[in-house]
């Protein structure tokens, strides 16, 4: 049995280097075969990118989230194209809109994800789209700039009738350990209706914690918990749930299964 996590932040999990390289080691031995490290700016990307370097199965997204939209960064649009190039590179995100914390407003924050959008086609990559509270928005861009790859709703929140609009495009949903909490019926909906074919799961570590280990920071290996869930929501064995899942992430990001393990 084979674990994917879509999307980690490492660097958030733990700054030092040698512990990081730890956490994706710790991994791998509970059958966490491939993670995508996920950095919301350009800056830690490149030092996360560097740190990891030498984890062979930990590939890169690369991009620059709402959160970043005053302060991108110069050239952010270069740096983002050269990263791009970089090997064990699989997407560009995370990007997208957050209405919730109003990181700058909202016409410059929809300019940021439409230049990415567009980038991201331009060098045929997936994009791993951030949403919150801000579903409509996200749904009309993509409707007209989605990539001819793709991508992924990451970490979704949304509902079972705007998962049946978002699957019209080429796009996978992904559920993180907040799809095992008790009051989360609209996820819990969703993700036992949705094609298994176009799902996919996130640690999105170290945040959404799976409930089991409530109070705990979270980390890649928690995953493990989240599939568990889905898997008795969907009345199926674990380990033909994971393999689907397995295969679902390797063709959102190119991957070759037999390469990964």
């Amino acid at each position: 049995m084979r674990f994917f996590d879509t999307h980690a932040h490492i660097g958030l999990i733990n700054e030092d280097p040698i512990e990081q390289l730890l956490i994706v080691k710790e991994a791998k031995q509970d059958n966490v075969d491939v993670i995508v490290s996920i950095s919301n700016n350009l800056l830690d990307f490149f030092q996360i990118y560097d740190n990891l370097k030498t984890a062979t199965h930990v590939f890169h997204s690369i991009g620059v989230s709402p959160s970043e939209v005053t302060h991108p960064g110069n050239d952010w649009e270069s740096k983002l194209e050269e990263g791009s190039k970089l090997d064990r590179i699989v997407a560009i995100g995370e990007i997208g809109l957050d209405y919730y914390r109003k990181y700058g407003d909202k016409d410059s924050q929809i300019e940021l994800f439409i230049k990415q959008l567009e980038i991201a086609d331009k060098i045929n990559l997936p994009v791993v789209i951030h949403n919150r509270d801000s579903g409509q928005d996200v749904l009309d861009i993509l409707r007209d700039e989605l990539p001819s790859r793709g991508g992924i709703l990451h970490c979704y929140s949304e509902d079972y009738e705007y998962a049946k609009k978002a699957l019209e495009l080429n796009l996978y949903i992904s559920f993180a350990g907040n799809v095992t909490y008790r009051n989360a019926r609209n996820l819990h909906d969703t993700a036992k209706n949705i094609p298994v074919e176009r799902m996919v799961i996130e640690s999105e570590s170290p945040f959404m914690v799976p409930s089991v280990y409530r109070g705990k920071r979270n980390k890649p290996s928690y995953i493990v918990e989240t599939a568990k869930f889905i898997a008795n929501l969907r009345d199926m064995e674990l380990e033909e749930l994971t393999e689907i899942l397995f295969n679902n992430s390797c063709r959102l990001f190119g991957l070759d299964p037999a390469e990964t393990v």
